[in-house]
């Protein structure tokens, strides 16, 4: 299995993602990217797509990225934090994340969302960095 087979199995099992139609488009040593189709109910009531929804895809695709570090192996976000550039008025957004340092148990990742309008053209409408950390080896329930 390719790493982006193996992604889009990881976000299968995400109830949340599946939900929301995420799509895992790219998975590989340069990044990540993903896509998710904006309907009318995510829209707040200004109209914008809901700021939620752009930190749920900064969140995705943040750990996505730092998980490159550690060969696939569980990892979780610990820290993230997200600015909003501008509304996300459009169609379609797009996270794509990189990885920018990784440690024995932890990495950093940045991303950019980007909103797709009527006209198909691409806006920078968020900017985010985390820390993703591996999770700890699951014991037995009989081991202390």
């Amino acid at each position: 299995m390719d790493l982006t087979e193996f992604g889009r199995d990881i976000l299968a099992r995400q109830s949340f993602s599946r939900l929301l139609g995420t799509r895992l488009e790219r998975f590989d040593r340069d990044g990540v990217e993903l896509r998710l189709m904006v309907r009318e109910d995510m829209h707040q009531q200004h109209g914008f797509t809901h700021g939620g929804l752009l930190a749920y895809l900064a969140d995705n695709a943040l750990t996505f990225a730092g998980a490159l570090a550690f060969d696939g192996l569980p990892v979780v976000t610990v820290e993230m934090k997200v600015n909003y550039l501008r509304p996300a008025i459009g169609r379609e957004l797009i996270a794509r994340a990189t990885l920018l340092s990784g440690g024995r148990t932890q990495s950093v990742s940045r991303c950019e969302i980007y909103v797709v309008g009527e006209d198909g053209a691409e806006k920078l409408c968020a900017a985010g960095q985390g820390t993703t950390a591996l999770l700890p080896e699951k014991r037995s329930p009989n081991v202390n």
